[in-house]
């Protein structure tokens, strides 16, 4: 199985009058680095929740926003007395001052909004945490959803391009069955070139064959990339996401096109290099992404 390591969620969970909400979103990275960001209540519960995400995570560079919301409809709220009382005074006076009739009114006090201060609500910090958990919870299991999703695409990607080696390569071992019978031919016409028939030590000759013959084979070559292409298949079916060991393969196979390149002495089949190589490299870039 495939698993991508970016992804974005948000899950919330509102209960009792209080919502939590969590953020979480994930690119890749070469190990699993997670950054939380969250009120100051749940600052001492950071290990724990790196551990939650720990849990369901294997890789990727994770970063958690946690954000919560307290229901402040049954605020209370107290009526700074003494300061009423002295405005009311001052306003008295200033009526007096200026000869004003209309008489002090509770409604000219209400415009004055520091009387009144307001009680925060305590936090009820067992039930912030609960909320908390249960969100988390839910956010990761929404990250993972969205994360095989996207794995599924690059896991048809990558088959569609490994297939495409496959076919590839067999076309290269198909062509590798005339080369070398064909290169040897062509070696003894340029020795005759050299030297008349009855001076050439057919001997010396056959063994200088066999020995650049060695040189041009690419049969092991190949045999060592399909391997690989079924290591590859098979790790990709894993119940577990494994980029690590698929980036790796993906070396061995590059190194083993590259060795086939440079052997092979033949146009048609460095052209299918080519298009080998161009196939893995596209390959490795959704492997950079893969858990």
């Amino acid at each position: 199985m495939i698993l991508s390591m970016t992804g974005f969620s948000k899950a919330e969970i509102n209960r009792k009058g209080m919502k939590v909400t969590v953020e979480i979103r994930s690119v890749n990275g070469r190990g699993l680095d997670v950054n939380i960001r969250s009120p100051r209540s749940l600052s001492d519960k950071e290990f724990e929740i790196k551990d939650r995400v720990k849990k369901m995570l294997n890789r990727g560079s994770v970063n958690m926003n946690i954000y919560t919301e307290a229901d402040t409809t049954n605020k209370e709220f107290n009526i700074n007395t003494e300061l009423a009382k002295g405005v009311k005074a001052e306003l008295d006076q200033f009526r007096k001052d200026l000869k004003i009739k209309e008489t002090v009114k509770l409604e000219h006090l209400f415009t004055f909004s520091n009387f009144f201060i307001q009680k925060e609500a305590e936090v009820d910090a067992e039930l912030e945490w609960t909320l908390t958990k249960d969100a988390i919870s839910k956010g990761l299991k929404l990250l993972v959803e969205m994360r095989k999703k996207e794995g599924s695409n690059i896991a048809r990607d990558i088959n569609k391009r490994i297939k495409n080696i496959h076919n590839i390569l067999k076309s290269i071992e198909d062509d590798e069955v005339d080369r070398i019978p064909r290169e040897r031919e062509k070696i003894r016409q340029r020795i005759a070139q050299v030297f008349d028939n009855d001076e050439i030590d057919e001997s010396r000759l056959q063994m200088e064959m066999v020995i650049l013959a060695d040189k041009l084979d690419i049969s092991e070559e190949c045999v060592r990339l399909q391997s690989h292409i079924k290591v590859f298949y098979e790790t990709m079916k894993e119940r577990a996401s494994n980029g690590p060991k698929l980036n790796f393969l993906l070396q061995e196979m590059l190194r083993e096109t590259n060795t086939i390149g440079s052997k092979c002495n033949d146009a048609t089949i460095a052209h299918k290099v080519v298009n080998i190589k161009e196939e893995l490299e596209r390959i490795r870039e959704q492997v950079q992404n893969v858990e």
